[in-house]
């Protein structure tokens, strides 16, 4: 009875895309997007806002027509903290574009790159805590 209605059920995945059930699993994200993080991309000395990013990759907002499917990019994320600024530069490739969007896909992290984005994703963490608790 409900054979039918499972194999024609959709779900969303994080890009607003509509997948069929079977193949969700499939397309989950390796890596937790964070969308609370005070912090810009610099490209080609040009400042644009983050919508989200993750050790795996980055949504940018900007004109889709400055950048195309497959460049490739030096990308320098700036991230603001209470006491300090911390920068972590990444090669990145364009992978999708759409309205004032484009979504970059970081090249494999080195191990130092690595250490690098699990520090500030610890150092985000910590301050969202912090801020928790003052606002108790």
């Amino acid at each position: 009875m409900f054979s039918r209605f499972f194999k024609t059920l959709n779900a969303n995945n994080n890009n607003g895309q509509s997948l069929p059930f079977s193949e969700l699993e499939t397309h989950q994200r390796r890596h937790q997007r964070r969308d609370n993080d005070r912090c810009v991309a610099l490209i080609e000395n040009k400042v644009y806002p983050i919508q989200n990013w993750s050790i795996g990759g980055a949504l940018i907002r900007a004109d889709e027509r400055l950048f195309s499917v497959d460049d490739e990019i030096g990308l320098t994320i700036k991230f603001k903290f209470e006491n300090d600024m911390r920068d972590v530069t990444q090669l990145a490739r364009v992978i999708r574009k759409n309205s004032n969007n484009i979504a970059f896909q970081f090249a494999p992290l080195t191990g130092k790159g690595r250490k690098n984005f699990e520090s500030i994703l610890n150092e985000c963490m910590n301050e969202e805590f912090a801020h928790s608790q003052m606002a108790q």
